[in-house]
This record gives structure tokens, C-alpha cells and sequence, in this order.
């Protein structure tokens, strides 16, 4: 075999890479542009909040389940976040079953540190019995079809699950918790939308497809709160960004930011 020999580049990916030189897409889409998002809420009758967020043929459910239990011992008198992200093998040909795997890991963690820092749950008010007694937020992430940017459909999900999220209301006398037959909303004090851009060539796309996702170089994660203020990021892929272009990634996280709560949630916060 000839030292010379080289692998074949993905006739896909090679098209994607010309494309995007002249700023367009497979698709049909600007370099800044989403795909079309819908969202559905209150799918699961059980839980306390759903929401099924599509982004293209991108499809994420989200359950949230309230229950009690202790809170963690440096934090006594706050309630407690658990994320969790299963990707259902029917999703990809790549998920499989059994314990979670690295990209399962990885989601759950970018979704609940966007959560976490932007304090978009007052858990204050989640607190029955300083150091003994809590409520826990458990959100559950299922994936059931996966066509790229599982980052940004994901956490859409998780926040309009939470958003539309009911418990039952409580009062606490003596140190014994009782609940009332009337339902609050869960205490929510801002909200987070995570805008996802991969580098290709020398340009930066929002929203990666999964065909966009085999020639990124690099990709980056965004998480941006209500004020407009960054609160958590997330690198992925090997490749680099130079420091302009982490600048330019701030501004179009912070634009798109505002579009996707618009979208999202503007029914449902005013």
C-alpha cells in the first residue's frame, strides 16, 4: 500500500464543508438559524411536568418528579436538582441499552449545570426541615429520536417541563409537613436557554444537524439566564476556537437566547 494512500472523505461531508464556505446549509438554513422547533407539555399524567421539545427530527421528552428527601449536608436549607439523560436505543443506531454511557453522562451534567447556575429554582423555598427534610427535583431526560444538538433540545425541554410544573402545596407546623388538595407551581425564579454552535471550516453554525455534526471541528454550548448574562459554557469535539471567535460565539448565544425563550416560553411567562 502506497505511503500516499488516504481515507476518502465523506462525499456529505465534503458538500457540507463547500456549503458552508458560502454560507449555507444543507438544509436550506442560514448559519444562524434553528430548525423548526415545536413543543408539546403535560404528556405524562403521573409526573408533576413534561414537555416534549422537537428540534427538526431532534425529539426529547421530559418527565419532573417532586418527592422529599434529605438535603445534601453543605447545603441544609435548599431543596435538591437531580438531572438524568437516558438515550433510548430506538433513537440511534448508535444508543444501546444498559448502564448510561459517556454522551448520556455528559447531558445530564450540561443540562443541570445550566439549571444549577443560573439558580432558575428558588430551592429556598424547597426546604421543609432545615438538614433533615427537602424536596427533590428529579428531571429525567429521555431521548427518542436523535438527529444532532441534543444540548439545546434537551435543556428546552428540561425548562419548559419545569415551567409548567405543579405540586402540591404544603404547609409545615411543628416540624410535620401536610399537604393541601391545591396545587402551586414549582418556585422558579429564572430560566435558562442553551444555544449550541459548531465551528465548520472557519464558521460558526447554531444548531447542528447530525450530518453538520460529522464535519465539526469544534462545538461549543452556551447556557444563557434571563438578563442575558452567561452562566455556564461546555466545549466539545477536539478541535479549538480562537478568542475572537469565542466572542462572536457570545453574542450569537445571547441573540439567540432571547429568541428561543420568545418562542418557547413567552405563552406561558408573561
Amino acid at each position: 500500500m502506497s505511503d500516499s494512500y488516504e481515507i476518502p472523505i465523506s462525499i456529505k461531508t465534503k458538500r457540507i464543508d463547500e456549503l458552508i464556505v458560502q454560507d449555507k446549509r444543507l438544509d436550506g438554513r442560514g448559519l444562524l438559524d434553528y430548525r423548526e422547533i415545536k413543543v408539546e407539555t403535560g404528556l405524562i399524567g403521573k409526573a408533576n411536568g413534561s414537555a416534549l421539545v422537537s428540534l427538526g427530527n431532534t425529539k426529547v421528552l421530559v418527565g419532573i418528579k417532586i418527592e422529599t428527601g434529605t438535603p445534601f449536608p453543605d447545603t441544609p436549607e435548599d431543596g435538591v436538582l437531580t438531572v438524568n439523560a437516558e438515550l433510548v436505543p430506538m433513537a440511534s443506531p448508535s444508543f444501546e441499552a444498559g448502564p448510561p454511557r459517556e454522551e448520556g453522562i455528559e447531558l445530564a451534567r450540561v443540562v443541570d449545570r445550566g439549571i444549577r447556575e443560573s439558580k432558575a429554582i428558588d430551592t429556598k423555598k424547597l426546604c421543609i426541615v432545615p438538614g433533615k427534610l427537602v424536596f427533590i427535583t428529579f428531571v429525567d431526560i429521555y431521548v427518542l429520536d436523535f438527529d444532532g444538538n441534543l444540548f439545546d433540545a434537551s435543556a428546552l425541554a428540561s425548562m419548559l417541563a419545569l415551567t409548567t410544573a405543579k405540586m402540591k402545596e404544603f404547609s409545615v407546623e411543628d416540624g410535620e409537613l401536610s399537604f393541601k388538595d391545591s396545587l402551586i407551581s414549582l418556585p422558579l425564579q429564572n430560566h435558562v436557554f442553551e444555544v449550541t454552535m459548531a465551528k465548520i471550516g472557519n464558521k460558526l453554525v447554531v444548531d447542528p444537524s447530525l450530518e453538520e455534526e460529522s464535519a465539526v471541528n469544534a462545538q461549543i454550548t452556551i447556557a444563557v439566564e434571563d438578563a442575558g448574562n452567561i452562566c455556564a459554557t461546555q466545549k466539545s469535539k477536539t478541535g479549538s476556537f480562537m478568542p475572537q471567535e469565542i466572542i462572536e460565539a457570545v453574542k450569537i448565544a445571547k441573540n439567540k437566547a432571547i429568541e428561543l425563550r420568545e418562542k418557547v416560553l413567552g405563552g406561558l411567562t408573561q
